[in-house]
């Protein structure tokens, strides 16, 4: 996909940034490469991954959200120089 002057011009005008013409040329070859490149992405992507949530009927397939202890936290809240209930302990900013 090739992008125009016309549209570099456009998006500097839109992100207030002002290029010569060679800088203009130089963004129209490099986005354009770009817009190639996410191109070819896309077209692998369409046939390799497989999109099991578009069918209404799928389960999920997303695991249950169950809150698990951490097993480093007692090793993280020994090494705090204060702690109370099981959270470090910090000095007050606001008063």
């Amino acid at each position: 996909m090739s992008i125009s002057i016309e549209e570099v011009e456009k998006i500097a005008r839109l992100a207030r940034l002002s290029f010569s013409p060679e800088e203009k040329q130089k963004l129209q070859q490099e986005l354009s490469a770009i817009l190639d490149y996410v191109g070819q992405l896309k077209e692998v992507q369409d046939k390799i991954v497989e999109k099991p949530y578009d069918d209404p009927d799928s389960v999920n397939l997303m695991r249950d959200d169950v809150a698990e202890e951490s097993p480093i936290k007692l090793e993280l809240l020994a090494q705090a120089p204060a702690r109370e209930q099981g959270f470090v302990k910090v000095k007050s900013v606001l008063e």
